[in-house]
């Protein structure tokens, strides 16, 4: 694959031709906040976390969907990139119900160890406080929509890796919510293999093991790179 040469955060870098500015900046050590983004998933750029200045682009850019190419400049960290990344935080923090206290993935919550991460100490804005209720009707597993972040990888998981297709969006903007099977309760899914592949992507506890309490859930998301690093050498057993 041919080579490329860029610069990032003033230091001249090399990254391989096609591959995204999230993977080139990470290649070299340089860590980039992400909420949506996982290994092995197809990229969405829709949480915003790892925007990056860009040399001739008038706006931020996200780094998972923004190709890397020959003679970029590219600036991941400063005073106005930290300062958006605060902002997106606390919004969505504001935007529905991330009471950490009584939440079953509390202390090993991927937004949660963002903020921290960040230094975000308060949220400016009004919280929304919606009430958008859990979904209890799947035998295994349960769905809070209130600590959803709508980073859709039980979405994409569910499709591009275990096939089945279960999960989808239904409503736009901030009504937006995920469903499965065009809108049925969990429980009553024919599409669901009860893999829990969702489960364990979800960043948050909006998708959790039913009888988890508080704190108890501790996700691997880093077992898609297990299957899909197996599937690619067609080693079929552990």
């Amino acid at each position: 694959m041919p080579v490329i040469t860029l610069t990032i955060n003033d230091e001249l870098v090399s990254a391989r031709s096609g591959q995204s500015l999230l993977e080139a900046i990470r290649d070299h050590g340089i860590d980039l906040p992400t909420l949506c983004h996982l290994d092995g998933l197809s990229a969405r750029g829709g949480c915003r976390l790892c925007l990056v200045e860009v040399a001739g682009s008038p706006r931020l850019l996200p780094a998972c969907t923004t190709e890397a190419v020959e003679g970029m400049v590219v600036t991941t960290h400063n005073e106005r990139i930290d300062r958006y990344r605060r902002m997106i935080l606390e919004l969505t923090f504001a935007e529905r119900n991330h009471t950490c206290a009584v939440c079953v993935s509390n202390g090993h919550c991927e937004l949660q160890a963002l903020a921290a991460e960040l230094g975000m100490d308060r949220v400016r804005y009004d919280y929304l406080n919606p009430d958008l209720g859990l979904d209890t009707s799947h035998r295994l597993f349960g769905v809070d929509h209130n600590r959803c972040l709508l980073c859709l990888r039980c979405v994409r998981v569910c499709d591009e890796v275990e096939g089945a297709h279960t999960w989808d969006v239904a409503g736009r903007g901030i009504a937006s919510r995920v469903i499965t099977d065009l809108n049925r309760p969990w429980g009553q899914s024919e599409s669901c293999t009860e893999c829990g592949k969702c489960v364990e992507v979800c960043p948050t506890g909006a998708l959790f093991d039913k009888g988890a309490s508080v704190g108890e859930m501790e996700k691997e998301s880093r077992f898609l790179r297990r299957i899909l690093d197996g599937r690619e050498k067609r080693q079929w057993r552990r």
